[in-house]
């Protein structure tokens, strides 16, 4: 089930059971005071941050599963206030992703360009859906497993049969591109994100069946991925733009989607 609303986040939050989804993701805004075309960022100021996600990370805290957890993807302007904000709710903190795109900003003249966004990862306890992640198995690995049984999957032999399960397990620094101006992924609208990035987290937090839910949606990546990953989704963002952007996606991608103005 894909449902997609065109309405303020805090009332889509507000009007969900309690323990009802099993991660949250978001990419929230983060706190720049410019306009984006498609929307508008909050001002880089405490008070107007504070006003703005006090009350929506309450409703997240209430809807999110024991078993749940939960992403904010940002960057440093506004990264230190989130993370107190997110503790004073009881979110265990379990770790912060450094995102590295690549492509940036390279206006900085008296300054370190800018690379990456933060990702915070918290849960409501420790009992937490968890999926290990690996990276690539590389040459060297396969030289060390040596052996293959006779369904193909790399060993190696002491006496005992110990298997290669995959690459290295994951680190918290995520070296994956961006979009560029002409990839294919491009839905025309700003600030998107690619879903390599997205898939990491949906794949090691949810099950399939599992709900997912993005109350920042945008284009609609989010969307897309749980469709692809055979997740329920649940969603919603504040522009009509973003909200048929995602519905096209879904659609083209062969899917339905289900529609309703609070």
């Amino acid at each position: 089930m894909i449902r997609i609303e065109n309405c303020d986040n805090l009332e889509l939050l507000k009007s969900q059971p309690n323990e009802s989804i099993d991660l949250i993701y978001c990419d929230i805004l983060y706190g720049t005071g410019r306009n984006f075309g498609d929307y508008q960022d909050l001002k880089c100021d405490r008070k107007v941050i504070e006003e703005h996600y006090i009350p929506r990370i309450k409703e997240m805290y209430r809807v999110l599963k024991d078993t749940g957890s939960i992403y904010l993807q940002m960057d440093f302007k506004i990264s230190h206030w989130l993370r107190l904000l997110l503790d004073d709710f009881g979110l265990l903190f379990k770790n912060e992703i450094v995102w590295q795109y690549g492509l940036g900003n390279n206006n900085k003249k008296r300054n370190w360009q800018e690379k990456h966004d933060t990702i915070l990862f918290v849960t409501k306890t420790n009992n937490y859906i968890w999926n290990d992640m690996r990276g690539d198995i590389t040459q060297q690995m396969k030289s060390k497993y040596c052996h293959q049984d006779e369904d193909g999957f790399y060993m190696m032999s002491y006496g005992e049969k110990y298997y290669l399960k995959g690459g290295k397990k994951m680190s918290n620094v995520w070296d994956l591109p961006n979009l560029s101006a002409t990839d294919s992924e491009r839905v025309r609208y700003n600030t998107q994100k690619p879903k390599a990035l997205i898939e990491r987290i949906i794949k090691a937090s949810s099950n399939e069946g599992g709900t997912v839910a993005d109350f920042y949606l945008g284009s609609g990546t989010t969307s897309e991925v749980c469709y692809n990953l055979k997740r329920n989704f649940i969603g919603c963002d504040i522009s009509e733009k973003a909200v048929n952007i995602a519905v096209k996606r879904i659609q083209d991608a062969g899917g339905n989607v289900t529609q309703q103005r609070l």
